[in-house]
């Protein structure tokens, strides 16, 4: 990597050999011109934060992709923009202290101006997700049919100016009213991408929206963000991490496989590795270090989590979650519910603390949002392994397929949840409805007869060395499975001291349990309902 001097000192031979005196080489103007990087500032970007410097800065992209490509440089300054269009071959590198600001609309002393038009959609199949995923050109950064491009450096990109989306922000303009931007970064169909090292504060509904992308790599990215950190949507062969992402409001690093591009297509191939993700912290405090807790009161609303879903037409498949921290989130979500086929998933290596609600929330239902005869979709080969939550609240993890069509294959080990306990007796009692159609979020069923793990409509389901435990005395048992067929059960614990049973079964066959210090070992054909 290129440090400042070394760039400037390329500069200085460079524009010697294009005939510019080398004395115009400056800290201050930076018209750097040199083989294979271009300033922003030779093309009139001033950087002062008041000047919309988007029409020279998008010159500066186009004089570098007309050369074959190249590094089009950011020196410290604040560039006010609006729409900044990537092209194939490039880098954008923004230096320390360099910010990409998202203009407001209009920006001060206009009337006129604002983000590129939202492409328009075939209605045939925009209403099977949200406007934001229909969209990519509405955006402050964004490129469709692009490759081998990247944005890299220690900058900034700050979403000032963009809309989040939601119908109660009275102090952002409508992200549907022409001229609205409502994205950081919008990439469609591209290939060979590379974003690395830079800071995102306020990026909008999405911070990055990566809509078909294969070969994509996010690294280092630091996302302080007020809707969705990332969506990785329809996307195969993506390495994420090293990453950490603050998005009290929403989801923080999101594998989506939506209908957005006019046909099902699955994520895969993905590893989320390495990343911190919470939605705890007031935005903004993330980024300068005072990491300031959100009020008590938004705990019942804080998301920033790790979530495959819910657009699920695609499916997900080889997808791998690794060595990541979560605290004080929805915890992590596996979700489809639109049609998609859902396989081939390790979780493995996460501590949690503080879940908002499950730490863990497996679903497979039929709310199926796409074409007419899509069918309901499966969920398997799911493996979940060394994992501990503590703080977690009284809702349960929760493994819930739909009558006729049960999650298969499921395997959990070495995981340790804590729990808040005080259930009482009335809710050991309890019988969900299925919400078979509902939006999925683990609150969807209410209260729940665990206080571990609710498991329904399951087939083929191992437990092995997991302890259920609680900061107070629940009524509820630990485990509760309903419509569940073949579940091995070895080490399992329950609270201690506890009145309530351990397991609950309802409608089980081929139930065992063994080797467990406070569960005696059985073994059942079939079970109507009982408690052990």
């Amino acid at each position: 990597m290129l440090d400042r001097r070394q760039v400037l000192s390329m500069a200085t031979r460079g524009a010697m050999l294009a005939g510019i005196p080398a004395g115009a080489l400056h800290a201050e103007a930076s018209p750097e011109v040199m083989s294979g990087i271009v300033s922003v500032r030779q093309f009139g970007a001033t950087g002062d934060g008041h000047t919309l410097d988007s029409p020279a800065i998008n010159r500066a992209i186009e004089a570098a992709a007309a050369r074959g490509g190249g590094t089009v440089f950011f020196p410290a300054g604040t560039y006010a923009c609006y729409s900044l269009h990537l092209w194939s071959h490039i880098c954008l590198y923004l230096d320390q202290g360099a910010t990409i600001l998202a203009a407001s609309v209009p920006m001060e002393g206009t009337t006129t101006g604002g983000y590129d038009a939202a492409e328009p959609q075939d209605p045939a199949y925009e209403a099977f997700q949200d406007y934001g995923h229909n969209h990519w050109h509405n955006s402050l950064l964004w490129g469709e049919d692009i490759h081998d491009v990247s944005i890299l450096g220690p900058g900034l990109i700050w979403g000032k100016g963009l809309s989040r989306g939601h119908d109660f922000d009275k102090e952002l303009p409508d992200t549907k009213k022409p001229g609205v931007g409502n994205k950081a970064i919008a990439l469609k169909n591209c290939r060979n991408v590379v974003l690395r090292d830079f800071s995102i504060l306020k990026g909008g509904w999405f911070g990055i929206l990566a809509t078909g992308v294969d070969n994509l790599t996010i690294d280092n990215l630091k996302i302080d963000t007020d809707r969705d950190g990332m969506d990785i949507d329809c996307c195969r062969n993506v390495r994420v991490s090293n990453c950490t992402v603050n998005s009290p409001i929403d989801d923080g690093i999101c594998p989506k496989s939506s209908y957005a591009l006019g046909y099902a297509r699955v994520t895969e191939n993905v590893t989320i590795t390495n990343c911190f993700v919470t939605g705890s912290y007031v935005i903004g405090s993330v980024l300068d270090g005072s990491w300031k807790r959100m009020p008590e009161e938004f705990n019942k609303y804080a998301t920033g989590r790790i979530k495959c879903g819910t657009e699920s037409n695609g499916g997900f498949r080889n997808i791998t979650i690794a060595n990541c921290v979560f605290e004080h989130s929805r915890g992590f979500a596996l979700e489809t519910v639109d049609g998609a086929v859902c396989e081939d998933i390790t979780f493995t290596g996460v501590a949690m603390r503080g879940s908002m609600n499950a730490p863990l929330f497996l679903r497979l239902g039929r709310r199926m949002r796409g074409p007419a005869d899509a069918k309901v979709g499966t969920l398997r080969r799911v493996l979940i392994s060394n994992v501990t939550s503590s703080d977690g609240m009284q809702l349960p993890s929760i493994l819930a397929g739909v009558p006729g069509y049960p999650l298969e294959d499921i395997k959990i080990s070495d995981v340790y949840l804590h729990q808040v306990g005080g259930g009482d007796a009335a809710m050991a009692k309890l019988s969900p409805a299925e919400q078979e159609q509902a939006y999925p979020e683990p609150t969807m069923f209410g209260d729940l007869p665990a206080t571990g793990l609710y498991v329904r409509h399951v087939r083929n389901l191992e437990l092995s060395n997991v302890e259920i435990s609680t900061a107070k005395p629940d009524a509820r048992p630990a485990f509760a499975l309903v419509d569940v067929e073949g579940a091995d059960c070895f080490r399992v614990r329950a609270p201690r001291p506890t009145s309530a049973p351990a397991f609950s079964l309802r409608r089980v066959q081929d139930f065992r349990v063994f080797g467990s210090q406070f569960v005696a070992d059985a073994k059942m054909a079939a079970v109507d309902e009982t408690s052990l």
